[in-house]
């Protein structure tokens, strides 16, 4: 009998990011407000703090960060990325939130070291312009990364740099059939 072997890591990281999304689709169906919300004056800050939740864009193609609001504000996700260091390189790895923050529109998080790296993130999120709810970009997070690399002899380099992270697009669209 044949036996097929999988890394771990990518077993783990899709059903991580599999459970995730469930979630985030259930507090997404949970929050969804009975109205239509482009015809609402202002939703309430509570929505619009969960219509937050998702994946976004990280610093190349395929990497991402997963942001989930909690009902207290808190901020929980993680970075999924490639590694860069020479016993990682090309790996999958996953980073979970130290900490996270989310005061009004202002989110700040800061990831666990994972091979010597962490990440600070300070901004905020801001909506794009002529964008629809579940449009790819609608929200995108704008302000500071800062990665953080820890040597084998315990010096630490920071490097940061401005980015704007797009949400990934959301299955909110109506099918395409409905479409005119």
């Amino acid at each position: 009998m044949k036996r097929v072997h999988m890394k771990p890591i990518h077993v783990s990281v899709l059903l991580c990011a599999f459970a995730i999304s469930l979630c985030a689709a259930g507090v997404a169906q949970a929050s969804k407000p009975s109205s239509d919300t482009k015809s609402a004056p202002s939703p309430s800050a509570d929505n619009t703090a969960k219509a937050y939740s998702g994946m976004y864009a990280f610093r190349k193609e395929g990497e991402f960060v997963q942001i989930t609001v909690e009902d207290d504000g808190r901020i929980t996700g993680f970075v999924s990325r490639f590694g860069d260091g020479e016993s990682d390189k090309g790996e999958f790895l996953d980073q979970f939130f130290k900490t996270g923050k989310l005061d009004g529109n202002k989110l700040s998080f800061t990831t666990e070291i994972v091979h010597g790296v962490s990440f600070d993130f300070k901004g905020a999120v801001d909506k794009s312009e002529g964008k629809n709810p579940g449009d790819e970009g609608y929200f995108v997070l704008k302000g500071t990364l800062t990665e953080n690399v820890t040597d084998a002899n315990k010096k630490m380099t920071s490097q940061s740099r401005d980015v704007a992270l797009k949400m990934f697009p959301q299955d909110a669209a109506p099918p395409a059939a409905a479409r005119k």
